[in-house]
């Protein structure tokens, strides 16, 4: 069987509601062809992008998992390995050139470096005659969401109305996968110098125990999702986030599984509150499209630039290591650096903390997040981080600061969280161990507070003022 068709997957590796895979594989059927897949890791580059090492593990189980079902479908496998995205261009050209390959098909990628590297491939590509074909981009809806003026949104609300519409316009069914268009080929065996170790008894790389998950969750959780979502002791979360971010699931998937739990539980569709979640997701990624200065360290908020950020290595270090004197504070970090994962409500509380209590630059703590996270997605955190500094598009007013210890009795009432990840603290009682008093610090081996609340409020917000009079 004569193979003229390549799929280049990056991160997007599952076989399931896969549009380069499943059109380039109608396409080849068409003309009595096959397609092969090729996968090229950069490590470089993702330690350039701060990616985490659970990140890297994960993605290395997956792209094993992968391999083993494309070989079932007698779809053969090329890892084609490059230390950065400047080596891609000519390392694709070469691989397509050697095997008579004369399309190339891969599924967008929204950030500006992702950007430039799919341009350079396709411009190398075709003064070759390889033709680029590329498909719809790893987001719910991937067609621009664009206000009435034909401009991209600044504010969250109207997005979501405008993209609630689009939504409920577009074929919404999963891809099935592609059809075996050979007998199986051997599973191959994988080994990558650039693997990394990770958490995969919570996390096991497998697409199916992704879809399990997926629909286990939209079974049993969804209709708690709004209630519990914030109490981070609570397993109320749908923990998918690392899989969506490396493509285990697509958005297809995720809608499916929603739209079927509504209709059983005849409830609209559009008041799903993690389908919210799902939009904020796709809110900050075509922000990174429309405007691709946030991916060049520069805030949404230009003013804000003339803000000085306070430099304290020593605060900075203990933000990381979960040893601020705030409880709430140093449970989220701990769980971050234990896990690789931080629930929701937490890496507000944590951010919160750090660009307004610390004064820190948000660019700092943005990067730390990125280095652990196994879910980090450069537009989800950078708007994340964005929105708490209060330098973001529809960011949280400058003047809302979070109380870490309010907080922490608010949504870890009884300290069952502190407990779990603080547990020089797990003797104290459910009053005691939001803020514990000196002498109980002094006992419990657990540090003062390395700054005053009261004080660090009022001084960002003074510093927040002060830009209104230049």
């Amino acid at each position: 069987m004569k193979i003229e068709h390549l799929v280049w997957l990056r991160n997007d590796l599952r076989s399931l509601d896969n549009p380069a895979l499943y059109f380039a594989s109608l396409e080849a059927k068409k003309a009595k062809q096959g397609i092969a897949v090729v996968i090229t890791p950069t490590p470089i580059q993702w330690e350039k992008h701060n990616e985490s090492d659970a990140k890297t593990g994960l993605r290395a189980g997956l792209i094993k998992n992968l391999a083993n079902t494309l070989a079932t479908l007698g779809i053969p496998l090329h890892i084609l390995e490059a230390e950065t995205f400047d080596q891609l261009p000519e390392t694709i050209t070469r691989f397509c050139l050697d095997h008579n390959i004369k399309h190339l098909w891969f599924n967008r990628d929204l950030p500006v470096h992702e950007q430039q590297r799919d341009q350079a491939v396709c411009e190398q590509l075709k003064q070759h005659q390889v033709h680029s074909h590329v498909q719809s981009s790893d987001i719910i809806v991937p067609q621009d969401v664009l206000s009435q003026q034909g401009t991209p949104f600044k504010v969250f609300t109207p997005f979501f109305n405008r993209w609630v519409v689009m939504l409920a316009q577009q074929d919404n069914t999963p891809l099935p996968i592609p059809e075996p268009q050979a007998e199986a080929l051997p599973k191959p065996n994988l080994n990558f110098a650039w693997e990394k170790p990770f958490r995969d008894d919570l996390w096991p790389a497998d697409q199916d125990t992704a879809k399990q998950k997926l629909w286990q969750f939209c079974h049993h959780k969804e209709r708690h999702y709004q209630k519990s979502r914030d109490y981070p002791i609570e397993p109320a979360t749908s923990t998918l986030s690392p899989y969506l971010a490396l493509g285990a699931l697509g958005p297809r998937q995720c809608l499916e599984a929603i739209f079927y739990t509504c209709t059983q539980e005849e409830k609209r569709w559009q008041e799903s509150i993690w389908l919210k979640e799902l939009a904020w997701r796709d809110f900050y990624r075509q922000l990174m499209a429309h405007f691709p200065f946030l991916s060049m360290n520069r805030p949404f908020k230009p003013e804000t630039n003339a803000l000085i950020w306070r430099e304290s290595e020593e605060e900075f270090q203990a933000w990381c290591e979960g040893k601020t004197g705030f409880p709430i504070v140093d449970a989220a970090m701990r769980q971050l650096n234990q896990t690789g994962w931080m629930h929701n409500r937490l890496r507000m509380i944590t951010a919160s903390f750090f660009t307004k209590l610390m004064f820190a630059d948000w660019r700092r703590g943005e990067a730390y997040f990125m280095s652990k996270l196994i879910d980090g997605e450069f537009a989800a955190n950078n708007g994340g981080w964005q929105w708490s500094a209060s330098t973001g598009c529809d960011a949280a007013p400058y003047f809302r600061v979070f109380n870490p210890t309010r907080q922490s009795q608010t949504y870890d009432q009884n300290g069952d969280f502190i407990r779990r990840f603080v547990p020089e603290l797990a003797k104290l009682d459910a009053k005691s161990i939001h803020d514990p008093k000196p002498e109980q610090r002094k006992l419990c081996h657990y540090p003062n507070p390395i700054v005053d609340y009261k004080a660090a409020r009022l001084a960002a917000i003074a510093a927040f003022d002060a830009l209104k009079e230049h």
